[in-house]
């Protein structure tokens, strides 16, 4: 009897349509990858050691990722883990004599995403030879949010995501120059085109997964790699090490008195306010402490309200008392200070190391005589010009008198602010 293949007897299954070819990776071949249990296996971390910071350094090719990385690791003492290079060392050593890693090498050239379990595994090796770090910056990892989870759930939370944004535009041209001086396999004009679509289509849900879970911080990486970095010294320094009151007493830069002397609109005061915030230093304005005790009640207060109803200039000693009595209530509450504007001439500062000491350090914002009267336009031009001619003028004999000392430190405040902040940043790195 023949059994149509409608029958519930015909021996064949019936499809009503064709099954789905199983899609070939890497992953899927036994002969390729390692076995899951093999990678559970793993105790990342040494559970006997504080489990060291992490920190995740995500961003474009060619946005600076390797430059900031070995910023952070060498001004930190963090381990610098590049996933990039981990792969292209992999590569050159094993593409030629094993399958896997000449398909591998084949996908980065091609300017595609390595596979993820074999990224995890390279990452998850190189943590388990460093088991005395203190800490872990890893350069160039997650690239989509499938990476992100499987980290998560293979080796840890991050303790902080630093995304690097930059223009498509400043990233090719980069990618570009870096082709011409160091010839990486994946720099070539295609891979290039590759990996910039790559990024950009898993750059979004990537960001939005690490802000939902309050990890990540955006920094403007188009800019100078200095000012990129200063950015990312204040970010880790907030949320990776708040500052504490010590334990044991205040520690050198606590106890540290930091004068800051420059010309009138050379950015003082936005520079001091940057200071106080990284730093936890607190600022001390002679202009804020007299406005304070005028509106005191005090005996000084009102001697002082009065020689100014008089319309005569106030007293010197006076000043220099009230700047004298802010510094030394900071440094016993062991707090630094960066004190504003001060000295202005060569007798405040010898009255004040008279009184207090010396400061820990001088920092002079050099700025010409034409960018100050261009900043202070708006006010009148006689006006102006006395208050520059004064500081000038004064300036050169505070300047000559600490330089002496070796306590001085020229800023040039005549660069973007944030150029200037970068350079006292390396500064307050000497104490």
């Amino acid at each position: 009897m023949t059994v149509l293949p409608d029958s519930p007897n015909f021996p064949y299954r019936r499809y009503d349509r064709l099954p789905p070819i199983s899609q070939f990776s890497i992953e899927s071949d036994s002969d390729l990858s390692e076995t899951a249990e093999l990678i559970e296996e793993y105790e990342v971390f040494d559970p006997s050691r504080p489990r060291p910071k992490v920190i995740l350094v995500i961003g474009g090719p060619g946005s600076g990722k390797g430059t900031q990385c070995l910023k952070i690791a060498e001004r930190y003492g963090f381990q610098y883990v590049s996933v990039g290079e981990l792969l292209r060392k992999k590569m050159i050593h094993n593409a030629t004599s094993n399958r896997k890693w000449s398909l591998i090498a084949k996908i980065i050239t091609n300017g595609e995403l390595a596979p993820q379990e074999t990224t995890i595994t390279e990452i998850k090796q190189k943590i388990m030879k460093i088991p005395e770090a203190s800490g872990i910056v890893i350069d160039g990892f997650p690239r989509d949010v499938g990476q992100a989870l499987s980290f998560e759930d293979q080796i840890c939370t991050p303790d902080l995501v630093v995304f690097l944004a930059c223009t498509n535009h400043r990233l090719k041209e980069r990618l570009q120059k870096r082709a011409e001086q160091h010839g990486r396999p994946d720099d070539n004009p295609k891979a290039i085109d590759r990996r910039l679509t790559n990024f950009k289509q898993n750059t979004i849900p990537l960001v939005k997964y690490f802000q939902e879970r309050g990890l990540i911080v955006t920094l403007d990486a188009d800019r100078d790699e200095e000012e990129v970095f200063c950015d990312i010294s204040m970010t880790l320094d907030n949320k990776l090490f708040p500052s504490k009151e010590p334990a044991a007493g205040p520690s050198e830069l606590d106890l540290s008195v930091l004068g800051e002397t420059s010309g009138p609109a050379s950015g003082k005061s936005l520079q001091c306010e940057r200071m106080e915030e990284r730093f936890g230093l607190r600022r001390v304005a002679l202009g804020d402490l007299l406005c304070s005790e005028l509106q005191s009640h005090s005996d000084r207060g009102r001697h002082l309200r009065d020689v100014l109803e008089r319309g005569e200039q106030l007293p010197e000693d006076s000043l220099l008392e009230l700047l004298c009595e802010a510094v030394a209530s900071s440094v016993r509450q062991g707090k630094g200070v960066v004190v504003s504007g001060f000295p202005r001439d060569l007798r405040g500062a010898e009255e004040y190391e008279a009184k207090v000491g010396e400061p820990s350090a001088v920092l002079l914002m050099s700025c010409s005589a034409d960018i100050m009267s261009s900043r202070l336009q708006c006010h009148r031009d006689d006006v102006l010009h006395r208050r520059v001619e004064s500081f000038c003028s004064d300036s050169q004999a505070v300047a000559s008198h600490y330089e002496g000392k070796r306590l001085l430190h020229m800023i040039d405040a005549e660069r973007t602010p944030e150029e200037v902040f970068a350079q006292i940043c390396q500064v307050m790195e000497t104490f």
